[in-house]
């Protein structure tokens, strides 16, 4: 119980910096708690749904949000979704692991060369 509510929160922490709190979530329920992969999706999606929310409370408060293209993102990002949500089903849990391991593996490289061009 404790370890769970040390993920939530180490989770957390990482969603309010911006790096998404399912690069922590997922791999930690998959690997040290048994989940399959499609289970700790769903769990990391009811997850974000408080998280986003209090994200979007805030962004708004500062004023960082524009509006002119928010619904365009909305809608395009909840498409993707449902899309996203009937593709992963159909994969086997094993082969889907992989590749989110290989998209985090990858969006940690392009973060890596992305600092390096920044110097």
């Amino acid at each position: 119980m404790i370890f769970l509510i040390l993920l939530g929160l180490l989770s957390g922490i990482v969603s309010g910096m911006g790096i998404g709190g399912g690069t922590i979530l997922i791999p930690a329920l998959s690997i040290l708690l048994g989940l399959n992969q499609q289970t700790a999706q769903g769990v990391n999606l009811v997850y974000f749904i408080p998280t986003a929310c209090i994200a979007l409370v805030t962004h708004n408060k500062n004023k960082s949000i524009q509006k002119h293209i928010l619904w365009k993102i909305v809608v395009s990002g909840v498409l993707g979704a449902v899309i996203g949500s009937f593709i992963a089903i159909q994969i086997q849990p094993a082969l889907l692991r992989r590749m989110f391991g290989f998209f985090l593996l990858c969006m940690g490289v392009l973060e890596l060369c992305k600092k390096e061009k920044n110097k």
